[in-house]
């Protein structure tokens, strides 16, 4: 196991570069020029001569590339064009609503899905799997901007002043904030990656609240998270009961489980200790795919609900050529997206002993 981990660390570095090279190329092949684009009328040729020099960027893509690699190794991401902020800050400020937006996601799409599934393929042909799967099917085939718009008519609008209205925008309520991490501690000039971390945990409306014990935040948090979480986790829970299915299907018309029932084993730890555990790697792979793609963004949700996350970031400094920016926000996105992958390869071993992982 051990030996695995370290391939996989070592392997890690040349991708996340790789990653980053294509990212850096394609941005910069982009039609348009990142003065005109921000100063518009102003944009003259002095100026933008003035722009390109003071942010790198009269140099070929070669010498900006090895620049901002050893930029990055010290920690520094970069300026915004756009902002004039360090692309550090963005992330601190961005990266926790869409982090909390997908593990909220894929909570409810991974029980969601496996519970249909597993009824779907417990009840084969019966009315109750034709029912689950046409529910799938329909949540695989709504588009996430229309059932985000229908969840925010129904429950903000059709469910108002109900014990079921829930909030259909924002992040809080009005009049509820959460206390900057760095006052709670005592921190006055937090420096470097104290100060990120401060700021980026702080960010975490979920965490920030447990940790300063805002029970009020934390309840208005998590009911402005539901209707999103919803609305982006469906087309997964969809794909994952479906997966559910199939897979368990196939498990329960193997050998050792007609022996398990043969020896009088009963139905309920047939499922749950040989049938559920082998059938549990497809699901995981496709988790794992679908959590990586919630990651990038899930821009129309973000759109809808009004949040201020990844997706609506990376959109805006695509469209305003800033090229820190979506450096920055892709080569996260990327890390996040390979160590949620070593975490499935390494439950592999975990849920089936004959794989071995060395």
């Amino acid at each position: 196991m051990l030996q695995f981990l370290a391939r996989r660390m070592l392997l890690l570095l040349p991708v996340l570069i790789g990653i980053l090279f294509i990212t850096f190329t394609i941005v910069r092949l982009i039609p348009g020029d990142p003065c005109v684009v921000m100063l518009g009328e102003k944009a003259t040729k002095a100026t933008c001569d003035d722009f390109k020099e003071r942010y790198g960027l009269n140099d070929n893509i070669a010498v900006q590339f090895v620049r901002y690699l050893g930029n990055m190794a010290k920690g520094d991401f970069g300026t915004s064009l756009r902002f004039g902020r360090p692309v550090t800050d963005l992330m601190s400020e961005r990266l926790p609503m869409t982090l909390e937006l997908t593990i909220m996601a894929m909570i409810f799409s991974t029980v969601s899905g496996i519970l249909l599934g597993l009824i779907s393929a417990l009840k084969r042909n019966s009315f109750i799997d034709t029912f689950t799967m046409i529910i799938a099917n329909i949540g695989v085939s709504m588009p996430v901007f229309w059932l985000g718009l229908m969840l925010a008519y129904v429950f903000a609008l059709l469910l108002k002043d109900t014990a079921f209205a829930l909030p259909p925008s924002a992040r809080f309520t009005s009049g509820i904030s959460l206390e900057p991490l760095a006052k709670f501690y005592g921190i006055e000039n937090p420096e470097g990656l104290q100060k990120f971390f401060l700021q980026f945990f702080g960010n975490l409306s979920l965490v920030n609240a447990i940790i300063t014990g805002n029970w009020k935040a934390f309840g208005d948090s998590l009911r402005h998270l539901l209707l999103p979480a919803i609305a982006v986790g469906t087309i997964p829970m969809s794909i994952i009961a479906r997966m559910t299915r199939s897979s368990l299907l196939e498990v329960l018309g193997l050998d050792y489980i007609r022996t398990a029932r043969a020896k009088g084993m009963i139905e309920r730890r047939v499922i749950s200790k040989h049938a559920m555990r082998n059938a549990m790697i497809p699901i995981i792979t496709i988790i794992g795919i679908e959590t990586g793609g919630l990651l990038s963004g899930a821009v129309l949700t973000e759109t809808t609900f009004s949040l201020p996350g990844v997706g609506t970031a990376l959109v805006g400094a695509i469209l305003a050529r800033d090229y820190p920016v979506v450096q920055g926000f892709t080569l996260v996105i990327a890390l996040v997206f390979v160590l949620v992958n070593l975490i499935v390869d390494i439950s592999y071993a975990y849920l089936d002993p004959r794989i071995r992982l060395d």
